[in-house]
């Protein structure tokens, strides 16, 4: 006598041992978003999701406190340069700035006399990575109604960098100084980024925790 089999229990939407994988669309962007940074860059990035973007190679980045960021920039003007690549991650800016300037930077505040300063002011430069901003326009977007892939929606361009344009010529670097070419003073960055990241810290400390503000950029 054959034995019926049981009727099957239909499928639970909340398992997801048993439903289809969710994570193709986030995939996908992913897989845009890196071939963005690739194929249109030539921006070197690190295996996994999200994308990172590996430093040290192209680029360095200096990594401050938003706030003092977007006071630097303004304090600055046209420097570091309408080229010069800048995001916003959260609470944090990053602004990119030439290929070993990150092992500059210590002696570079010492020189600067902002050794010894809590000033919240990083580099991350070889074997270093940061999270790939979404690209501007287009890839890393909403896919499907299913949103931004991964975490790419943390971080965003502020001042993104334009395809098939080389990103060196822009950043700022040791060699500018005084030498008169097209990219910005390292130098003059730094301590400008580095005043307002004290500006910053001080009216912290005399103040407490303010209410956050929307930022500007321009």
């Amino acid at each position: 006598m054959a034995i019926v089999p049981l009727p099957r229990r239909p499928l639970d939407p909340s398992d997801e041992s048993a439903v289809a994988p969710r994570d193709v669309p986030g995939d996908i962007v992913c897989d845009a978003v890196r071939q963005w940074y690739e194929n249109d860059l030539g921006w070197a990035t690190a295996p996994g999701a999200p994308v990172h973007l590996i430093t040290g190679l192209r680029f360095d980045v200096l990594d401050v406190p938003a706030e003092a960021g977007v006071a630097a920039l303004r304090h600055l003007g046209p420097v570091p340069g309408p080229g010069s690549p800048v995001a916003l991650r959260g609470g944090r800016m990053l602004l990119l700035v030439a290929a070993g300037c990150a092992e500059e930077l210590p002696g570079l505040l010492e020189w600067l006399d902002w050794g010894g300063l809590d000033l919240d002011l990083t580099a991350v430069g070889t074997g270093g990575h940061m999270v790939a901003p979404t690209p501007p326009g287009g890839a890393g977007r909403l896919v499907g109604g299913h949103g931004e892939a991964g975490s790419q929606g943390a971080a965003d361009w502020l001042r993104p960098p334009e395809p098939g344009c080389e990103v060196e010529p822009s950043l700022p670097t040791m060699s500018a100084l005084g030498g008169g070419g097209a990219a910005p003073d390292l130098v003059r960055v730094v301590d400008t980024v580095a005043t307002h990241c004290h500006r910053v810290r001080l009216r912290r400390v005399s103040t407490g925790p303010s209410k956050s503000q929307p930022l500007a950029f321009s």
